[in-house]
Formats: structure tokens, sequence, C-alpha cells
């Protein structure tokens, strides 16, 4: 038995004994954690599909210890403008170990009714929905972010360039204010605006003219 379920905002493919290593939770070693966001289950064979999750579906898991993955450099450089950034950036993680996958009170699909034999023209079928979500934007494509800052505007509820570019550079600021560095915030929600626009072009040609982020 195997179920895809959404732990700390990312999916796994998880089953009993499996251990995983998820982002920081916010939960001490040694205690348990459970995850009722199952999007699937497989039980020997019989799959059910939630709508977008399953009902009465969990997946029940015991966090092992806290530590960081391992170090990604990045390393930034604008020919002919003394342009060079290097930064290095270590993901906090929670190791856990899966427990146990419950599936009681999940709603399962009802079968399909077989056609009638004399129906000359078969029932024409209706397109299968798919399930949307929203899908975090790569922030480090705004020139003055880093993998350490758009870890850090993740963490605090801002994934996309839209929602970046909601928001004001002042409050920019103080969610990155414990990021090691002197950072312009003030052009991050026009950049963000116009990654949201698809205007990847004029982006460019703007980012050229930039330093860090300041114009």
């Amino acid at each position: 038995m195997y179920a895809i379920v959404e732990m700390a905002g990312q999916q796994f493919k998880v089953a009993k004994d499996q251990k995983v290593f998820v982002h920081r939770l916010a939960v001490e070693e040694g205690k348990k954690v459970t995850f009722d966001n199952v999007l699937l289950l497989d039980d020997n064979g019989q799959v059910t599909i939630g709508a977008p999750a399953i009902n009465g579906a969990a997946v029940e898991a015991k966090v092992l210890k806290h530590l960081k993955g391992d170090k990604v450099i990045v390393f930034k450089k604008k020919r002919r403008k003394g342009y060079r950034v290097k930064n290095g950036h270590r993901q906090s993680l929670t190791e856990i170990v899966i427990e146990n996958i419950v599936a009681s009170g999940a709603k399962k699909a009802a079968p399909k009714k077989e056609a009638k034999k004399e129906e000359a023209k078969p029932v024409a079928k209706p397109a299968a929905k798919k399930a949307t979500a929203t899908k975090a934007d790569d922030l480090k494509k705004i020139e003055g972010i880093g993998p350490k800052i758009a870890s850090t505007l993740v963490e605090a509820g801002i994934s996309t360039f839209a929602e970046l570019a909601k928001t004001e550079p002042a409050k920019i600021s103080e969610i990155i204010s414990g990021v090691r560095g002197n950072h312009v915030t003030d052009t991050w929600p026009a950049q963000a605006q116009l990654a949201a626009d698809g205007k990847w072009d004029e982006l460019k040609k703007w980012q050229d003219e930039l330093d860090g982020g300041k114009a």
C-alpha cells in the first residue's frame, strides 16, 4: 500500500516504514505528525483518487531529526560590468519515518455502468478535469534574489511572481532582514510583475542595467 501525499509544500509517494526528507517542520524530534492532504491511495491495486484530497485518509509519521541539506553554491557574473555575486545555501530539512497510512473514510469512485447492448450510439464521456494547483515560481530569476532570500520569501508565504509583485519593498526588506548582506528591494516588485506577465525580454533588458537589484 502506498499513498501520494502533500507534506510541507511538496508531494511525495510514500509507504509504511519509508524515511523521507521534507522541508523543516515545526515539530520536535520524536514527536508524531499527521498529514491529511492525501491525493491518491493504492491499496493492493485498488486506486482511490482525491478531488483534490481524499476524505478521511491520512499519513502518520514520526519526526526523527532536524538537519540541513548539502550546500549549494550559486555564482552570478556579468561581463564587462564587474558584477560578481557568490551565495551559498543549505536547505533546512526534517527527516521523518512513515508509520501508518490510514484509508478509513476514503470515498471511492463509483464503478462505471456498462453500456446497454441495444444502444446504437455510445454515450460521449465528459472530458476529465485536470486538478489545478498553484505552482511556485523560481524567484531567483529576479535580479538581486539568491537561494537564501528565495527560501526566506517562500517561508513567509511569497512563492510566486504575482505575490512578490503585490508586496511593498519595505515589507520585503522586513522579511529578509535576517539574511546577511545589503539588499536593495526597490525594483523587485516591478521585476516580478514583468515576470508574472511573461515579459521576459523586457525584464532581461532591464536587469542588464541593474546592479544587484538596484537601478
